[in-house]
């Protein structure tokens, strides 16, 4: 698995195109795992803080209990409209909740503003990073995994 920073390094022309996603839109769809195997999904927002992609919930919400129990996600931003003029990303890998008291601590200083109440904080460890878009009559899927290079796929 590898942090957002990770990503980064690793595919400097992907990652920005896929933060940028990320960043164009406030709401995206979080998918964990219910307690019996079955997906979920939820709304979420992103946080890029440091070298981490990392997402917040209210204390005990569902999608935060999933986590705690299987952290594997995954998570597509918000596509906009059917044009895809902007690319379709989907990243996935493994939520760790941030329990430490001073890691807690910068984050919520990294925040544009304080949560308002208790809330559980985690940290995104990706497996994976896909960015979809539209070239003419072509689909074209760039993808990174860990370790790996950056692939591109064309499709007619």
């Amino acid at each position: 698995m590898a942090t957002w920073q990770d990503f980064e390094h690793e595919a400097p022309d992907l990652a920005p195109a896929v933060r940028a996603r990320f960043e164009a839109h406030r709401h995206h769809v979080l998918a964990t795992l219910r307690k019996g195997g079955a997906p979920r999904v939820s709304g979420t927002e992103v946080q890029f803080i440091g070298a981490d992609l990392t997402i917040g919930s209210m204390p005990g919400a569902v999608k935060a209990r999933d986590l705690q129990r299987d952290g594997r996600f995954a998570l597509h931003s918000n596509p906009a409209d059917e044009t895809m003029a902007e690319g379709d990303a989907k990243i996935s890998g493994t939520a760790v909740e941030i329990l430490d008291e001073v890691e807690l601590s910068a984050y919520v200083s990294d925040l544009p503003q304080p949560p308002p109440g208790p809330f559980h904080a985690f940290r995104l460890e990706l497996t994976e990073a896909v960015l979809t878009t539209v070239e003419g009559d072509c689909l074209v899927i760039r993808s990174w995994r860990p370790g790996e290079p950056e692939r591109t796929v064309r499709r007619p």
